[in-house]
């Protein structure tokens, strides 16, 4: 009985290999010898050949693609590489470069607002209500709490919406707060609720109606709501601006987001690539700070991939906004940038004038 408590379960397979053991002469190899697998020598991946499995799976016939190379000028000596001395994981330093230069090539692709939508396709919408409509989202980022990403891609989408679908001035702010409820959704965590942006307009509009434009904006961008924005590339070259600066971090960083934050007010700011405003956003901050001072190094020209003679007219716009010179009575923006906890930037005075030398080429 003892014996028979004892004795080892055999499966199919097992009672299979014991038979086959014991037929091929091996009668002396006991049942538990039999059981054991085969010992299989270890082979290095790269000695393995032939192997249906392993390698491309293209068509017969067709050779593998070339890895596209990239087209970057050699670094200069005087620049530094950001992405080697960030500690930051978030920065992801060693795929930085990659990461952004695919950036660069997005945001020049379809995911991108008409330069002149409010002629070209609005007939009851003016530039001065979208900026109406940006500062007032400004104040309900402010009001929620949201993350700066959020504001920025909801302008983003209002805008590629507009380029698309004529609306009447009344839906205008439903098209707002609808574009802030999807972009919440992609960037916040605990995203408002539909019932807060009703609330948020006075119940001017109902849940119904915004569910509705959620689903027609959705469709009308075709679902693409991943897009680089002005904010995505600040990051960096805010980051390549402080390595020489000589003011402090924090104030020059959030001078550059006040001058971001004013270019999406105005609509003549529509045609140029949020690479561009960054980079001028970065210059005119620069010269603010410390205009006795060449507002461009060899630093930024290197991860910008900008020269100031290409930014020249987005960094003139970008300092008429900042002096204002258009009148502007939209104080949102400013007024958020008057407060203490961001260095009150926005008091900050620059010169009337840029000097032309500063457009002209630096020493790499």
């Amino acid at each position: 009985m003892v014996d028979k408590e004892n004795c080892v379960r055999l499966t199919r397979a097992a009672k299979k290999r014991v038979a086959v053991a014991a037929t091929a002469g091996t009668g002396e190899r006991s049942a538990f010898e039999a059981l054991q697998p085969a010992t299989k020598k270890r082979v290095v991946l790269g000695e393995l050949s032939n192997v249906s499995n392993v390698g491309s799976r293209l068509a017969p016939g067709t050779e593998k693609p070339e890895t596209r190379s990239r087209k970057k000028d050699k670094k200069p000596e005087a620049a530094v590489d950001i992405d080697a001395k960030t500690e930051d994981p978030q920065m992801c330093g060693p795929y930085a470069s990659a990461i952004y230069e695919y950036l660069r090539s997005m945001e020049e692709q379809k995911r991108r607002p008409l330069p002149n939508f409010i002629e070209a396709v609005q007939n009851d919408v003016t530039a001065n209500m979208r900026g109406v409509l940006v500062d007032w989202l400004v104040d309900v980022v402010e009001e929620y709490k949201l993350v700066p990403d959020t504001l920025y891609l909801t302008v983003s989408y209002v805008d590629r919406y507009l380029s698309i679908h004529a609306i009447n001035r009344q839906k205008l702010q439903l098209l707002g707060v609808t574009c802030m409820l999807i972009a919440s959704k992609y960037e916040e965590i605990s995203a408002p609720h539909v019932e807060d942006f009703c609330h948020i307009t006075d119940n001017t509009y109902a849940k119904e109606e915004v569910v509705q434009m959620e689903t027609s904006v959705l469709k009308l961008l075709n679902f693409e709501m991943g897009n680089p924005t002005i904010k995505t590339f600040l990051r960096r070259f805010t980051m390549a601006a402080q390595e020489n600066s000589k003011s402090t971090n924090l104030q020059l960083e959030f001078l550059s987001y006040y001058l971001a934050e004013l270019s999406l007010v105005d609509y003549s700011c529509v045609k140029f690539l949020p690479s561009v405003i960054a980079a001028s956003v970065i210059f005119v901050s620069n010269f603010t700070v410390n205009p006795k001072m060449h507002p461009w190094d060899s630093t930024l020209q290197w991860h910008t991939g900008y020269k100031p003679s290409e930014l020249k007219d987005c960094i003139l716009a970008i300092h008429d906004l900042q002096l204002n010179k258009k009148g502007c009575t939209l104080e949102a923006i400013r007024g958020k940038y008057k407060q203490h906890k961001f260095k009150c930037v926005s008091s900050l005075t620059s010169l009337s004038e840029i000097p032309q030398k500063y457009f002209e080429g630096i020493k790499l």
